[in-house]
């Protein structure tokens, strides 16, 4: 069973390192502009594999039209003789899979940054996918000790995207409305609600509470909520000012004088060692 990973960016490499530590040999193939990459048993090439993969998982460019041309380029190679997975989070898979020849050969499979590092990943059937490809995608990730989040039919944002955009639609309204800043709103979330849904998620929690507590709870918070159906504005403008964060300096905080991708690679160590730590934690006795 072989692998190729077509893109070589910050997660097509995370995903080419994943399955590489769990033994597939796996091809990745770059962009021009990509930069040198080295891990043990990624191959790393400019051109697609001379015999088909059993698994393609691309993680190029968030275009529609440069994935459809990618999957026309290995319709071409192989037919239907590797399974296509897209990483893609927001893009329509049904707009995707819209020219392929082979339907019942593609779905999605989103990988969350980092991609070597999280346990679960979502694998998303359109209404073309086969069992055949399903059952193949399974068993690589069952092989990498990696826990599929399997969806029967695609949703834009899949379901931790959705999830995860839902309270930070609400986070952004509490910072506009000048009700609580980024710190406070991080510390609850690592603080309070992270460890919280660990142990019980969001639902086993309110059968924990109880189930007409939250009811009543609801009727006078949800009518509140932000529930505008619009990207806040807050985001946008400081994405037009070109505050993205680490890359420009400042984001939700100012990162002058302040050394980020140290941070990230420190927050990417914590991140695999409270895994681990969950592992044993949560493992059924």
């Amino acid at each position: 069973m072989t692998l190729a990973v077509i893109g070589a960016g910050v997660m097509g490499r995370g995903i080419a390192k994943l399955f590489a530590d769990a033994g597939f040999p796996v091809t990745l193939v770059k962009l021009p502009e990509v930069p040198g990459f080295d891990h043990p048993g990624v191959t790393v090439s400019d051109a697609l594999p001379p015999a088909a993969p059993t698994l393609t998982i691309e993680a190029v460019f968030e275009e529609v039209d440069t994935k459809r041309a990618l999957y026309a380029q290995l319709e071409a190679a192989y037919g239907g003789a590797t399974v296509i997975a897209s990483n893609t989070s927001g893009l329509p898979l049904g707009e995707l899979e819209a020219e392929l020849r082979f339907p019942a050969q593609f779905l999605g499979l989103h990988f969350f940054q980092p991609a070597e590092a999280f346990p679960m990943i979502e694998v998303v059937r359109t209404e073309h996918t086969g069992d055949a490809a399903v059952a193949i995608v399974l068993d690589v990730l069952a092989r990498a000790r990696r826990e599929p989040i399997l969806l029967e039919r695609p949703v834009v944002g899949y379901v931790v995207n959705r999830l995860q955009h839902a309270i930070l639609h609400e986070a952004y309204h509490l910072i506009a409305s000048g009700i609580a800043n980024a710190e406070t709103i991080d510390r609850v979330a690592k603080r309070l609600l992270g460890p919280r849904m660990t142990v019980t998620g969001l639902l086993e929690q309110k059968d924990l509470a109880g189930i007409e507590i939250h009811a009543n709870a609801q009727r006078s918070i949800v009518p509140t909520l932000a529930h505008t159906g619009v990207p806040n504005p807050l985001v946008q403008e400081m994405v037009a000012r070109g505050d993205v964060g680490i890359r420009s300096g400042r984001g939700f905080y100012d990162w002058s004088g302040r050394d980020g991708a140290a941070t990230a690679r420190d927050a990417q160590a914590r991140l695999e060692r409270l895994l681990r730590f969950l592992d044993d934690e949560l493992d059924e006795p």
